[in-house]
């Protein structure tokens, strides 16, 4: 069970085979104050499962978070289109971190972690920023791009998982599914 109303973490477990019922979790994602990007994204996916779970007892029910992080601030989810285009003159020619905090509630210790990928931009002209926010496609997606759409002409490279930019960190959920089945 997929804690998550991400549609992109649903077509990613899809894509590796893995078969699941999404059931989004009603979380509050505001991060706390003084809260670290890692904390936030493993305190938000650990949120998301145990609300799920708490009324589907017994089976598997995974949670996760993801957030982009640029001199040590997180960038979620844009507000509004003018908070999109702040977001992408910030990332704009240099490197950012992406999180996704993932937690797996299952027989046996709850199973946590916190993946790290790191992105490149290029630099983006103020005409290229105001065509990919009238796309409409930073609206609800962490940092204000995905990397997965029009957002990818953006990424000059990638460190780390592209699984895990998108949303979830497919290789550790699969290792963890693999260990549950012996």
């Amino acid at each position: 069970m997929l804690a998550s109303a991400s549609p992109r973490r649903a077509a990613l477990l899809a894509a590796a085979g893995v078969d699941c019922e999404v059931v989004p979790a009603d979380v509050d994602e505001r991060a706390l104050p003084g809260e670290s990007a890692d904390g936030h994204v493993s305190r938000l996916a650990l949120a998301k499962a145990a609300a799920v779970a708490a009324h589907r007892k017994g089976q598997l029910v995974l949670g996760a978070d993801t957030v982009v992080v640029v001199d040590g601030a997180i960038l979620g989810k844009p507000a509004d289109d003018r908070d999109a285009i702040a977001m992408l003159e910030r990332l704009s020619g240099r490197a950012h971190d992406v999180l996704t905090g993932v937690c797996l509630f299952a027989a046996g210790p709850v199973r946590q972690s916190v993946e790290r990928s790191r992105v490149t931009f290029a630099r983006l002209s103020p005409d290229e920023i105001a065509w990919y926010v009238a796309s409409g496609e930073p609206r609800d997606k962490a940092g204000a791009y995905a990397i997965q759409g029009l957002g990818s002409r953006f990424v000059t490279g990638v460190e780390g998982s592209y699984c895990n930019v998108v949303g979830l960190p497919v290789s550790t959920v699969y290792a963890w599914l693999r260990e549950l089945q012996g």
